[in-house]
């Protein structure tokens, strides 16, 4: 197992303690509390009444985008005159949920539209030649992409000649040349002054729509609906629920848990979940299904499940969709060991400051998630490739603080194709490059990553008494959610912490065991992976503890217990 590094957060100035004790006064709340307020930027009242309970009313001005008056000028024009207008979506969680928002509202008003999906294996990334052949060939006169097309000059020009224009909505990093598009929506053009950057493509999708309710004198009420859908984006895109994604994840949480559409009511019955969802259960139990059927099928099966009215037909498309994503799972689990294997018997692999591993026959649908899985194990950045149309396509994964977008850019001689994030990215090369790709792309990441950032961090962001915690102090830290990147669900450190009774192994890997400290009562500890530290424990070494706080709730009775995320013996 590899050793992680405990991060604190940074030590309070002199201010930012008077702050603290000032917030801890007006809210009538202890210190920890007040000092996790602090930390994530609350200095008064006022502002934590809004951090507490956001307002749909405090979303940004849709018209403050660049291109914003452009767009919905455009789209009223092909309303008003009839035009059959096209929706077009990535195949991943964004781009489905981006397409059956667009066009789920749209279609509600107008119904000379469609929506296409491009396959992932035939058609690729972004905007694809077929796709526009196929608007042609049926009449479109304008396509509204989500999700992708910040990229695809070429393919906008040339659908441009053919009479057909493009709205582009996306959130990816534009190139040096924007699309000709009527309109490019992206808040990461660098002359867009739109004030929150960290929209994703589902939710460019969402702020072009609320301008075009505004323009029209459209009931914003009848797009807030479909909140749902967009919160399920923001926690599969792991972007920063900060900021307006902050209230729209906040208010998609509430009508995931009180009305969801049935399409994802169907989804949520198949994968078993109960009780309040939060951004974590969408992550991990919404987000691969839908996925799954681009991975495994096509993504137009998501897109079908997600735009169900009737509760009978989304659950026959969530048993189909909950299939592709058990096919998933065991393409996921089976390329993970071979990849894993490759590294480790490789003298090469096992000494590199990065992994780039190519397999012409693995599942193309699953190295992404290939790629985090080898980051579990071997904590650096890792690119996975298999063959695709003759080429060598992948996915690459990064580690926190390494920007694994700028170490591909500057390969780009030996790539086709790229693009992406700073933690995450797609390429295609030719298959001959590999070799050469693999040596220049260590030597960059050699040359450039910290020793640190090979080591997984965990931060902490305080140090707690257990006899601190109490159901008011846990109802009251519920509140700061929805937590994700950005507002992290707040991990605690308590130090010097002693087991009561005998710990207790479960299914051979996990550790259960209750501790306390002097004068606090007992909690239960519960810590995934963790076996390995049974025997330490059993004998008795002192040892601190940083966990999550959270509730368990079994058969009606609610205790608090801690969710170890590792230990530090003494």
């Amino acid at each position: 197992m590899i050793d992680k590094r405990w991060i604190y957060h940074p030590e309070f100035t002199s201010e930012q303690t008077q702050t603290t004790t000032e917030l801890a006064e007006a809210l009538k709340i202890n210190t920890a509390l007040a000092t996790l307020l602090v930390q994530r930027g609350i200095s008064d009242f006022e502002e934590s009444r809004l951090f507490f309970r956001p307002d749909l009313t405090h979303l940004h001005d849709p018209f403050l985008m660049q291109d914003m008056d452009i767009a919905v000028k455009r789209l009223a024009e092909a309303v008003t005159n009839g035009e059959k207008i096209l929706v077009y979506g990535d195949y991943d969680v964004d781009g489905t949920t981006s397409v059956t928002l667009f066009y789920g509202f749209l279609q509600k008003i107008y119904d000379k539209l469609d929506y296409y999906i491009p396959d992932r294996y035939n058609e690729g990334y972004g905007v694809s030649w077929q796709s526009i052949d196929w608007a042609q060939e049926n009449g479109f006169t304008l396509i509204v992409t989500l999700d992708c097309g910040i990229k695809s000059v070429d393919k906008v020009e040339e659908a441009k000649k053919r009479g057909i224009d493009f709205i582009i909505c996306d959130h990816h990093r534009p190139g040096d040349e924007l699309p000709p598009a009527v309109a490019v929506l992206d808040p990461k053009r660098n002359d867009c002054a739109y004030p929150y950057k960290e929209l994703t493509g589902c939710g460019v999708g969402f702020k072009f729509l609320q301008a075009y309710c505004i323009a029209e004198g459209i009931d914003q009420n009848i797009l807030f609906e479909y909140l749902d859908l967009l919160v399920v984006s923001i926690a599969a895109d792991i972007v920063p629920i900060t900021g307006e994604n902050r209230i729209l994840s906040y208010y998609g949480l509430l009508r995931l848990n009180s009305a969801p559409r049935p399409g994802i009511k169907a989804l949520i019955k198949i994968a078993g979940m109960a009780g309040v969802l939060d951004i974590t259960n969408v992550v991990f139990g919404l987000g691969p299904r839908i996925n799954a059927a681009g991975r495994i099928k096509h993504a137009k099966e998501a897109v079908r499940l997600l735009l169900s009215e009737e509760e009978l037909e989304a659950d026959e498309f969530a048993q189909e969709i909950n299939r592709h994503n058990s096919d998933r799972k065991n393409f996921d689990s089976s390329i993970t060991e071979e990849a894993l294997l490759m590294i480790e018997n490789d003298a090469w692999f096992t000494e590199a400051k990065s992994t780039v591993l190519y397999k012409e026959d693995w599942h193309k649908g699953v190295i992404g998630i290939v790629a985090s899985r080898c980051i579990e194990k071997y904590h650096r950045p890792t690119i996975i490739l298999t063959q695709s149309h003759g080429k060598a396509a992948g996915s690459a994964r990064s580690v926190p603080g390494f920007d694994v977008y700028e170490a591909i850019e500057e390969c780009a001689d030996l790539l086709e194709q790229f693009g992406g994030h700073t933690f995450a990215a797609g390429l295609t090369l030719p298959i001959q490059n590999v070799e050469a790709f693999r040596k220049r792309f260590n030597e960059i990441v050699s040359s450039r990553i910290q020793p640190e950032q090979l080591v997984p961090m965990i931060n902490i962001d305080l140090s707690l008494d257990l006899e601190s915690i109490t159901t008011k102090f846990y109802n009251i830290l519920r509140q700061m959610g929805p937590f994700g990147p950005g507002n992290m669900t707040p991990l605690f450190e308590s130090k010097y912490v002693s087991i009561e009774g005998m710990p207790v192994i479960m299914k051979e890997k996990h550790i259960k065991f209750n501790v306390k400290q002097k004068g606090s009562a007992t909690f239960t500890a519960i810590g995934f992976g963790m076996s390995h530290f049974y025997t330490e424990l059993v004998n008795g070494r002192p040892f601190s503890i940083c966990y999550n706080l959270e509730e368990n709730n079994f058969r009606d009775k609610k205790t608090l217990q801690l969710f170890l995320k590792d230990i530090k013996l003494h």
